[in-house]
């Protein structure tokens, strides 16, 4: 590790990135006018797909906003210009918009597909560092991304030009999902596998403990016979029904300890003497998220499940919580 550099010297280096970063993008708001509503209304008319594509760096964010597009309700993808010449240009069809990213307007890639795209008649979006390039001139329409410095100290290293592309990419997705009415069911829909698919998606049904897995004993069980399920079912606590299987109460670690200092007889004593009658309940098919959120307010570690009847009908805990990845 180099020691000729200070810590402090390569804190400053840092900070002085992000102020001029951070000046970028406030300068960006100079841009979001009229040319950004009807960026904006084009491609919310698309009856395709949005067709984003962009050489070199500009083409790294481009598959980014490609890829947030598609996430948030606008369908999207990316081609490679590069490419394009070479047989992907048929992967674009006149119902698309074409999103071209540009620092310079004069990407050569660009411009050589630009009269295929011209012939489709497709709209053309440019985002160009440059609004008398190329390729803003022959756009239908044209933002500005164009910075005072890049952060790279020798000029060369595209730093704020690409920070600016990628801020307007996402200014652009979230003025359409808000006009598309996008939710964060319909977020969830796209994104199954993620964390906030799971808290959206899946509800106490699918985790829950059913069948003989569920904690119970009937009320007139003694207390060893709710101890012995306990044990056996691993949840912490189990569950005190009557006869139509409607929970009159529970039993749980900490009513274990408050039976031990009653002196109550384990094998005699009906479990009634040492229940929690006021047991926390949840409906079946309510989100797993809100089964956490009702742990947490309560203060408790286990949910028992019931049906519409109130009948139990399943019972999870913390850890079953954790496993799936709510928690």
């Amino acid at each position: 590790m180099s020691r000729t550099v200070s810590d402090s010297h390569l804190i400053q280096s840092g900070l002085a990135v992000i102020d001029i970063e951070s000046a970028a993008i406030a300068a960006l708001t100079g841009s979001l006018d009229k040319q950004f509503a009807k960026a904006c209304r084009y491609l919310l008319d698309c009856q395709g797909r949005i067709v984003v594509t962009g050489m070199g760096k500009s083409g790294h964010i481009g598959g980014k906003i490609a890829a947030t597009l598609a996430s948030t309700g606008s369908p999207a993808f990316f081609v490679h210009p590069g490419e394009a010449s070479h047989g992907d240009l048929g992967m674009i069809t006149k119902t698309d918009v074409v999103l071209a990213i540009s620092n310079s307007g004069e990407t050569g890639e660009l411009l050589t597909i630009l009269p295929i795209i011209k012939r489709l008649g497709v709209p053309l979006i440019a985002m160009t560092g440059n609004p008398t390039s190329s390729l803003s001139q022959q756009a239908t329409v044209h933002l500005d991304v164009s910075v005072q410095q890049e952060a790279c100290p020798l000029g060369l290293a595209p730093t704020s030009s690409t920070t600016a592309t990628l801020v307007m990419g996402d200014a652009l997705a979230v003025a359409l999902l808000k006009a598309r009415g996008f939710t964060p069911d319909d977020f969830a829909l796209s994104h199954p596998g993620g964390s906030l698919g799971k808290r959206l998606l899946l509800k106490t049904t699918d985790i829950m403990h059913t069948g003989s897995a569920i904690p119970a004993v009937a009320e007139t069980a003694p207390i060893r016979e709710a101890l012995m399920e306990m044990t056996e079912k691993k949840l912490g606590m189990t569950a005190i029904v009557n006869e139509k299987q409607h929970i009159v109460g529970i039993f749980t670690d900490g009513d274990l300890r408050r039976t031990l200092e009653k002196n109550l007889d384990i094998h005699t004593a009906p479990i009634a003497e040492a229940m929690t009658r006021s047991c926390t309940t949840i409906k079946t098919n309510t989100l797993a998220a809100e089964a956490m959120n009702m742990m947490e307010e309560k203060k408790i570690n286990a949910l028992l499940v019931v049906d519409d009847d109130d009948r139990i009908v399943g019972a999870l805990n913390m850890h079953d919580l954790i496993r799936v990845g709510i928690v």
